[in-house]
């Protein structure tokens, strides 16, 4: 590591960590109520799923493209850029009036957004020591697992309280306020800037090569599926657990149950990681988000499931920060970027398909079903992770 990361360690993983609690936290808080506003406009349910769909579809690729920009740049700019963008989508929703305007939105939204992983991660990583990643690593989860928490647990009462244009002008606030708060990190620039930028095709070639690489493999099969079955999840549980008189009041106690469990193991599993092999840890996160998933079908009490979603939460704790790190360890600075950015665009294509097929699995065999065929993208994870590990 450079000196200038070093000396920027101390202050700059606050700022980052603080960072990405708002840079994501404007996503969770559109999620439980962007299906309504969508509706409120005049959509239809085909064109409501459509709307919220957009986002991920434009994101995925996104975060491979910001990535290389990251790359070329430095994380910084891309950062402040991106965060400015989010902004301004933010503010852009309260000024919607037809179902088109929001979809339109919702395309530039997702753009902008696209840029943030990438360069967060990447800031965690330039600022973090090869020996304690893991646990630098951890603070960037639990940014992400608060954001998922906060922004859950309060864009409903926002809404019923204040109405829609009150979480968009809260989130663009806080997002001018990160971008402001960006400019406090000190900067990098990664490569040579003499070296010509690549073109997108050789920019989707190097991601290949990435993707295919056995050290980043087990990393990228394990945030898939993590996020695969967390779509899942969120889809078919609340449909289960109607069937046994819970509502929505139980169903966010549950998830919150789930996210608690996330943040604090976060800092305990990424320091374990730093001290073995960081995919041990993976595949023992992996084994236990199995068998959550395989008994939470099976469980019809909501004391019961409070303690199945507490397993699922350790399981995200555990898989996270050791995944991540092993992320930075497998990558050179100059190829970091589109490391972080094809690791971000797994995270949000494995809501985006997730949540789909399995909603359709649950529709089409039952709920019960549907959550135990939730296990299988985790446990083919495992295997790969496992086979990985192997023959590194």
């Amino acid at each position: 590591m450079n000196e200038q990361a070093q000396t920027g360690i101390g202050k700059a993983l606050p700022v980052v960590s603080v960072v990405t609690f708002i840079g994501f936290l404007d996503t969770h808080l559109l999620i439980p109520v962007m299906a309504l506003y969508a509706y409120d406009l005049g959509a239809g349910v085909g064109v409501v799923g459509l709307i919220i769909g957009l986002y991920s579809i434009v994101n995925t690729p996104a975060n491979i493209c910001f990535g290389r920009v990251v790359d070329r740049l430095g994380y910084k700019l891309p950062l402040i850029l991106g965060l400015i963008g989010d902004a301004v989508g933010m503010f852009l929703y309260s000024l919607c009036r037809l179902p088109v305007h929001l979809a339109l939105v919702r395309v530039f939204h997702g753009i902008a957004g696209g840029a943030v992983g990438p360069a967060t991660m990447s800031a965690i990583a330039y600022h973090s020591e090869e020996s304690r990643r893991g646990r630098a690593m951890a603070f960037y989860g639990i940014s992400l697992a608060a954001a998922t928490l906060v922004g859950y647990g309060t864009s409903g009462l926002i809404v019923s309280r204040l109405g829609y244009k009150a979480v968009f002008w809260l989130g663009g606030a806080l997002l001018v306020a990160g971008a402001c708060l960006g400019l406090l990190l000190p900067g990098n620039r990664n490569g040579n800037n003499n070296t010509p930028v690549a073109s997108m095709a050789e920019s989707w070639r190097q991601a290949g090569v990435l993707f295919r690489r056995k050290s980043l493999l087990g990393s990228y099969s394990a945030i898939f599926a993590q996020y695969f079955s967390f779509g899942g999840v969120v889809t078919l549980l609340p449909l289960y657990i109607k069937d046994y008189g819970m509502e929505a009041f139980h169903v966010g106690i549950i998830l919150a149950a789930f996210a608690v469990m996330f943040i604090i193991l976060q800092v305990p599993a990424g320091s374990f990681s730093d001290r073995t092999n960081r995919l041990n840890l993976a595949a023992a996160g992996l084994t236990m988000g199995i068998i959550s998933l395989l008994l939470m079908p099976v469980t019809k009490t909501f004391s019961l499931l409070l303690i199945v979603m507490a397993l699922y939460g350790t399981a995200y704790g555990v898989i996270f920060p050791s995944i991540s790190a092993a992320v930075a360890d497998s990558t050179s600075p100059e190829e970091r970027g589109l490391a972080t950015g094809i690791f971000h665009a797994l995270l949000t294509a494995g809501v985006a398909v997730g949540a789909p097929v399995m909603g359709w699995i649950g529709g089409a065999f039952g709920e019960q079903v549907g959550l135990l065929l939730n296990s299988v993208v985790m446990a083919v994870a495992l295997v790969i992770v496992l086979y990985v590990r192997k023959n590194m």
